[in-house]
């Protein structure tokens, strides 16, 4: 089972993220999923129906498509397809600050240790890394991440 690090542990992941589901015939009987925001949007009544389903976003899709859903999803993953790539941080600022998202926002993809600071920042508080491993040595990074994204928020109000 693939693993997580969330709130400073690492944790299975109890979720099936299906980067490539179309449709709802894609979907495992029983097991709570996280779907393309494509299939979202399409299939919308469906998923809320079938209960525990999340969405995923890539980069050039707009977090404004789930301003209505925020408070019924789960947990939204959010896609870092290259290290380099940025707009997943402008996605989870949205979310956060924008639609009060207060759910689990998980950063999926190219996710490293060296970034865990500035997503946390960012709003993130789950990470799907490759290696869970790193997971000891990225929980003083996350406590002090959480509390700078606590401290921000507050500021926001």
């Amino acid at each position: 089972m693939p693993k997580l690090i969330r709130e400073r542990s690492i944790v299975d992941d109890g979720y099936a993220l299906l980067r490539n589901a179309t449709s709802i015939a894609d979907l495992p009987d029983g097991v709570p999923v996280i779907v393309p925001l494509p299939l979202w949007i399409e299939r919308r009544a469906a998923l809320i129906a079938r209960g525990e389903a999340g969405v995923w976003l890539a980069p050039a899709d707009d977090p404004a498509a789930l301003a209505d859903d925020v408070h019924r999803l789960p947990v939204i993953a959010i896609d870092f397809p290259k290290l380099a790539d940025h707009r997943g941080c402008s996605h989870a600022r949205v979310l956060r600050d924008r639609f009060r998202y207060a759910n689990e926002l998980r950063a999926i993809g190219d996710v490293r240790r060296e970034r865990l600071d500035d997503l946390v920042q960012c709003g993130f508080d789950a990470f799907a890394i490759s290696d869970a491993r790193v997971g000891a040595d990225a929980r003083p990074a996350l406590a002090r991440g959480r509390a700078a994204r606590e401290s921000a928020a507050a500021q926001c109000r």
